[in-house]
C-alpha cells in the first residue's frame, strides 16, 4: 500500500518538475534572442520609476530621489530626466493581490528605463501571511537583471571589492516552486545555465578590464555541488580565457566568508564574482566592514532594464516603533551613485561619493543612529547636498 502511495506522489511530483524545466527551457531560448545593452545617450528622455516599497523604503527612497533631483536639475527641467512615482508594492497590496509583483504595478515598471527601488517585506514561513514569493526575485526575473553589483569600499583597510553575483538563477530561480513530495520530502531546485553563467562573467571581466583590476576570483561549492556549481565555474573559465591580462582564481563559498576577514589576503581580492546564494551571503558580509548593509547600495542590471535599491529589509520594527524617520538613506544614496554612473552621468556620480565619504568617513558631522539620538533621514540628505554644493 505504501508503495502505491508513494508512486502516486512521485508522479505528481514529476509533474511539477517537468513543469519547471520546461519554464527554465523557455528563458532560455529568450536569453539566446536577446539584443544589446540600451544606450541612454540615444533616449530622448531617461524614465526613473520610483518605488518606495515597504517599511523604512518610502524615508530612504524619498530621500535618494531628493538628492538625484538635486545633482539632475538641469535635465529635469530640459525634460532629458524624468521621474514617475510607482505605488502599489507595499505588503499590504501585494497581499491582497496575491501576487509578488501586482500585474499593474508590473506594467508601470516596465514602462520605465531605470527603477530606484526601497526595501520590500518577503513573507516567510510562520510569520501569518501568505508564501508569496520576493519582490525583489520576481522583478529581477520579470525584467531579466541578471546582474547584482555590490560595491564596498574602506579605504583605510585597503578594501576595494565590487561583488559581482548571478540574480535570476542558482537556489532563488525557482525559490517560490519547490513543493512537498510526501510528508517526510521536501524540494527546492539550483538553476544554472551556460547563457546566465557566460553573461554575468563576461560584465564582470569587462568591468575589470575597463578599470584596471588585475584581479577576478570565482566563489563557488564546485566541490560538493558538482554538477549546477561545475558549470557555472568552467563557463566562467571559458570566459576567463578572453582576458589574458587578468588573474583568475577560485575559492570555496565558506572559505572565502573566512579571508574576507583575514587582513592579509583580503586586500588582495578586487572582483568577485559568484553565483545567486552565495553572492547575496558574501555582499552582507562584505558590507559590514564598510559600515552594515544600511551603508550598502547595489545595481540590478539587465540589457533593458536595471533597478538600484539599498542591499537590507525594510525594517517594519522602526515603522512600528515611530523611528521611520531616523532611517539612514545612505544605502540608497550608494545606489543612486550607481544610477548616475549607470545612465552616463559620471561626473555627477563621482561628486555624490564624494560627498558622501566626507559625511560618512571624514568629516562625519552628523551621526545617523536609528534613534532620535542621531539625525533625521532629511537632516542627513540636507547634509549631502550641502556638501555637493560646496564642490
Amino acid at each position: 500500500m505504501q508503495t502505491e502511495i508513494y508512486k502516486n506522489q512521485l508522479d505528481t511530483a514529476c509533474e511539477k518538475f517537468r513543469a519547471i524545466l520546461e519554464a527554465q527551457l523557455k528563458r532560455v531560448e529568450a536569453m539566446k534572442s536577446q539584443g544589446d545593452f540600451v544606450d541612454y545617450s540615444a533616449l530622448d528622455t531617461i524614465k526613473i520609476g520610483v518605488c518606495g516599497g515597504d517599511g523604512i523604503g518610502p524615508t530612504i527612497t524619498h530621500e535618494a530621489r531628493r538628492v538625484l533631483e538635486f545633482l539632475l536639475a538641469d535635465e529635469v527641467a530640459c525634460g532629458k530626466v524624468t521621474f514617475i512615482d510607482i505605488d502599489g508594492l507595499t505588503i499590504e497590496n501585494r497581499i491582497a493581490k496575491n501576487k509578488a509583483i501586482p500585474d499593474d504595478v508590473m506594467d508601470e515598471l516596465k514602462a520605465c528605463h531605470i527603477i530606484l527601488k526601497g526595501p520590500t517585506t518577503t513573507p516567510q514561513k510562520g510569520d501569518g501571511m501568505p508564501n508569496i514569493e520576493s519582490a525583489n526575485v520576481a522583478m529581477r526575473k520579470a525584467l531579466d537583471l541578471f546582474a547584482n553589483i555590490r560595491p564596498v569600499r574602506v579605504p583605510e583597510e585597503g578594501i576595494n571589492w565590487t561583488i559581482f553575483r548571478e540574480n535570476t538563477e542558482g537556489g532563488y530561480a525557482v525559490g517560490s516552486s519547490g513543493f512537498n513530495v510526501t510528508d517526510d520530502l521536501a524540494c527546492d531546485f539550483t538553476i544554472t545555465t551556460k547563457q546566465g553563467s557566460d553573461r554575468i562573467a563576461r560584465l564582470a571581466y569587462d568591468y575589470a578590464r575597463k578599470n584596471g583590476l588585475d584581479r577576478v576570483s570565482l566563489v563557488t561549492k564546485a566541490n560538493v555541488i558538482k554538477t549546477t556549481d561545475g558549470n557555472f565555474l568552467e563557463d566562467c573559465h571559458k570566459v576567463a580565457e578572453e582576458y589574458p591580462e587578468i588573474i583568475t582564481d577560485e575559492w570555496y563559498a565558506d572559505i572565502m566568508t573566512a579571508k574576507l576577514v583575514d587582513k592579509k589576503r583580503r586586500t588582495s581580492f578586487k572582483v568577485i564574482l559568484c553565483p545567486n546564494l552565495y553572492g547575496d551571503i558574501i555582499s552582507d558580509e562584505a558590507a559590514e566592514f564598510q559600515g552594515g548593509v544600511g551603508t550598502a547600495g547595489c545595481a540590478n542590471i539587465g540589457k533593458k532594464y536595471a533597478m538600484f535599491e539599498a542591499i537590507h529589509g525594510s525594517a517594519p520594527r522602526m515603522v512600528r516603533e515611530g523611528r521611520a524617520k531616523f532611517a539612514d538613506p545612505c544605502s540608497m544614496l550608494r545606489a543612486a551613485v550607481m544610477l548616475l554612473s549607470h545612465i552616463g552621468y559620471q561626473e555627477k556620480a563621482d561628486k555624490l561619493e564624494c560627498a558622501l565619504d566626507v559625511c560618512t568617513l571624514t568629516e562625519k558631522r552628523l551621526t545617523i543612529t536609528g534613534r532620535d539620538t542621531g539625525a533625521t533621514c532629511r537632516d542627513f540628505g540636507d547634509y549631502v547636498m550641502e556638501k555637493l554644493s560646496n564642490q
